[in-house]
């Protein structure tokens, strides 16, 4: 993690400021009173308080199916709020559950709003409440023990997964928006996410009690404290679900992962590979978006596709209806572009076609300096490119090549259906022994303006200078079509305010493509 250019060093303030965005990223309180309104008319529903682990207060809101009593027993859902949420978060979802014959439960995570305790960020104590939770709720309604689940998005999503791992009463989980390993997530490249992580951080603060673990690594981690840097791998691979995947396997409870293509919190690859590590029933959905837009409009009780999914995974697994979940295609995605879901037998036949694309030559570029390409603005970026088709964009003839190096395609004669995983070779040749890449992969028009598909950070540390070595960079994955007529380009520079940026003074960097070992961007394309 290193020390990066001072200039940069002053960025995580308005990282940290940007997090005052984190009311509108993260919670639809306004929402609340309607859902509520709704739920009371439709079934049962009350707030609790929870004992959760050590003691700690949960506040909850309990939700029953109208009529419920007796000796009769339901199958039941347990909801984490997401990062800085409200226990009222899920009201319009719990109705919709508690209407179809669930028992639903929905609490607030330890240290945020009402609920005690310090925010842990999934660390041992929020897996015990969630154990605790559930063994309240088979004590206190009517829920069938033989039928537990858990769902939620975001915070949730990593919690319900890092749950089933050590309780095998979980017979089913919907994470949606979440992450399987966190270190990926905000410390993917080796690079600080900055604004992501100042985003969740400045909400637990704004609505929370961070615990002074929260509080070191925050210190830690953007203060670039690379003497650090194994203890803070170490605490995140604790809170990672990828860490567990063994454990749930071995419970058996079937999962399901929903995400957006361009999550700016946890973005799409890691939830793709833990998908494959997986052996007990499960089914991977990407669709357009940001960190949780694809489940917002679910939250105000309006149709939506992602939380539709979500009640038919659990039917199927909690109460044994016969949807046909279990026979389709497990894998399914929908474009950026547009057009219908595709489906697909697993990940690797996303991409199944691969196109290479030589980076032939030699560049040399400045360092510290922000070249124009940029992969957006947390939050705001992926949703305009959601709802508008808006994503960043670059003139990439306009790009000043001493600070970023630039290779273009030929024009294609048909349009290139990206799915999947772009994968950068090249090497890099460094006058300093650390520094900071970003890679980005754009979508061309005649007139030069060229539209992101999709990008990805790489640091290094303690290389010698002036020494070549080679560097492997996986961009997000994505899914987007590029139309006939256009070029790829990929675009390569130093400074993106998405990420704190590791260039010493003064540093260049040579991007080269030896004959022995060519550097070059594999494209993944929907088969043909």
């Amino acid at each position: 993690m290193g020390h990066p250019h001072n200039a940069l060093r002053t960025s995580t303030t308005g990282a940290v400021s940007a997090a005052l965005l984190a009311g509108a990223a993260f919670g639809l309180a306004p929402a609340a009173p309607a859902a509520a309104t709704e739920v009371s008319a439709a079934s049962g529903i009350r707030f609790v308080d929870i004992h959760g682990d050590g003691g700690t207060v949960l506040k909850a809101n309990v939700v029953t199916p109208a009529g419920a009593g007796g000796s009769r027993t339901y199958p039941v859902v347990v909801l984490p709020t997401s990062w800085a949420t409200p226990q009222v978060e899920y009201l319009a979802q719990a109705g919709k559950l508690a209407d179809s014959g669930y028992v639903v439960v929905t609490y607030n995570v330890r240290g945020f709003w009402q609920s005690g305790g310090n925010i842990e960020v999934a660390g041992p104590p929020d897996i015990a409440d969630a154990r605790k939770v559930i063994d309240w709720a088979l004590a206190n309604t009517p829920a069938d023990p033989s039928r537990v689940g858990m769902a939620g998005m975001s915070y949730a999503a990593g919690i319900s997964l890092l749950a089933a791992a050590h309780d095998d009463r979980i017979k089913a989980v919907a994470a949606l928006s979440g992450w399987a390993d966190l270190n990926d997530s905000i410390y993917s490249g080796r690079t600080q996410h900055l604004q992501a992580t100042g985003l969740l951080i400045g909400a637990g603060y704004l609505t929370g009690r961070p615990s002074p673990e929260l509080s070191q690594f925050t210190k830690d981690f953007l203060g670039s404290h690379l003497d650090k840097e194994d203890e803070m791998i170490a605490w995140g691979e604790k809170r990672s679900p990828s860490a567990y995947v063994d454990r749930i396997n071995r419970n058996g409870a079937a999962v399901m992962l929903g995400n957006a293509w361009g999550d700016s919190v946890f973005p799409p690859n890691q939830y793709a590979e833990f998908y494959e590590r997986l052996t007990v029933p499960k089914r991977l959905e990407f669709r357009p978006g940001d960190h949780a837009t694809a489940e917002a409009t679910g939250l105000l009780g309006l149709p939506n596709d992602t939380w539709t999914s979500t009640r038919r995974w659990l039917d199927h697994h909690l109460k044994g209806v016969d949807n046909g979940v279990d026979r389709e295609p497990p894998v399914r995605i929908k474009s950026r572009s547009g057009g219908a879901y595709e489906t697909y037998p697993d990940w690797k036949s996303v991409g199944a076609d691969a196109r290479k694309i030589t980076l032939d030559g030699t560049k040399r570029i400045r360092a510290n300096i922000d070249s124009g390409a940029n992969g957006g603005t947390v939050m705001l970026s992926s949703t305009f490119d959601q709802f508008l088709k808006l994503p960043p964009v670059a003139s990439v003839p306009l790009l000043p090549r001493r600070f970023a190096a630039v290779w273009q395609s030929e024009r294609h004669r048909s349009p290139q259906r990206i799915r999947g995983t772009a994968k950068l070779h090249t090497t890099v040749t460094s006058t300093k022994e650390s520094g900071t890449l970003v890679a980005y992969l754009y979508d061309v028009g005649p007139l030069g303006l060229g539209k992101l598909v999709s990008h990805a950070p790489y640091t290094f540390h303690d290389r010698t200078p002036g020494e070549p070595f080679a560097v492997d960079l996986e961009l997000f994955s994505t899914a987007y079509d590029v139309p006939a007529g256009h070029r790829l380009a990929l675009v390569v520079d130093t400074v993106d305010p998405l990420y704190i940026e590791h260039n010493p003074s003064g540093a260049q960097l040579t991007f080269s493509s030896p004959a022995t070992d060519p550097s070059y961007v594999t494209v993944p394309l929907r088969e043909q």
